[in-house]
């Protein structure tokens, strides 16, 4: 049977790259495991964290537009990322380490059903720690030994993605009849919803908020990224969301992994990606971030893309 994975990856906005890699490698202690460049415009720095490999579920991509402007908040965006912890002393430790680090931070709540801590980046990008608390994982999600962070305390992966809309039933609909999501609660503040039912790491929380739409900059999420198994579920995917009447990009081959693209009614950008080939297709699993990656069709480009880059480390 065909489903939705879970997330695969979700892709920001970031003014400074330089910047950006040290929040997320030196303060979230992510291994920053891909430096590579917006392969539809490579003047651009395009940055992949996650854990030990990037493994699917784990990615958080940031593209670097120098010229950006702010964020004018607003609906019809998505609108925080959840980031799953192992356990209570885990909430604990990262409240701390936010307070040492002058992180903004909110106390703990609870939110979709757990124990959460808000937080912002230097650019203002909303995140929210969750615990875990033992619940299932993808096996394959691996910490990264050389982290800042001790292992028991890393970010697993990737938890619930709120999404702000206008039509909360349209969105609803394309989750549930179109990339078969369950809805797992229904409350007059938000819908929960699950690609694989009763598992955290594929959820997606949406509000139904009226007004302008959020105008993005520094700061804003730009796509989410679900997971597809291989090419042949890839292909599936495709064909379903273009009988529905959405405009699929079609099949683009990312080099580290194929995907497609569609918009739903509200505007939201969707990705669905495969697992394969991965991020060690061009690196070892030793040295992955380390160095400029291109994928093949840039690489005749190498030395003028380099020149336009500034050095981050």
């Amino acid at each position: 049977m065909r489903k939705i994975l879970g997330h695969h990856h979700i892709s920001m906005i970031t003014k400074n790259a330089k910047k950006n890699d040290e929040f997320y490698k030196n303060i979230l202690g992510l291994r920053r495991v891909k430096k590579s460049v917006n392969q539809d415009d490579p003047s651009m720095y395009h940055l992949f964290f996650g854990d030990l490999a990037g493994s699917p579920g784990t990615g958080l991509t940031f593209f670097e537009i120098p010229m950006v402007g702010r964020t004018y908040r607003g609906t019809n965006a998505i609108t925080q990322i959840g980031l799953l912890v192992s356990s209570k002393e885990s909430m604990l430790y990262w409240k701390n380490r936010f307070e040492e680090l002058n992180v903004k931070h909110d106390e703990i709540i609870r939110y979709a059903g757990r124990e959460a801590l808000p937080f912002e980046d230097p650019e203002g990008l909303r995140l929210i720690l969750l615990n875990n608390n033992g619940e299932v994982i993808p096996e394959f999600w691996t910490s990264w030994p050389n982290s800042n962070v001790p292992s028991e305390h890393q970010i697993l992966g990737m938890g619930t993605i709120e999404i702000t809309v206008k039509n909360s039933s349209k969105l609803e609909k394309t989750l549930t009849e179109v990339l078969e999501f369950v809805v797992k609660e229904r409350s007059a503040e938000h819908i929960v919803f699950q690609s694989i039912k009763g598992q955290g790491f594929g959820e997606i929380l949406v509000k139904e908020m009226d007004g302008p739409s959020e105008r993005p900059g520094r700061g804003s999420i730009h796509h989410l990224a679900l997971r597809a198994k291989d090419d042949e579920e890839l292909n599936y995917w495709n064909e379903k969301i273009k009988e529905r009447g959405f405009h699929s990009s079609g099949i683009v081959d990312r080099f580290y992994f194929k995907s497609l693209y569609f918009r739903e009614s509200n505007g939201i950008l969707f990705e669905i990606a495969t697992d394969a080939p991965g991020f060690t297709v061009d690196a070892d699993i030793e040295t992955l971030g380390e160095t400029l990656d291109l994928p093949p069709f840039l690489e005749e480009r190498r030395v003028e893309i380099e020149r336009r880059l500034e050095p981050l480390d």
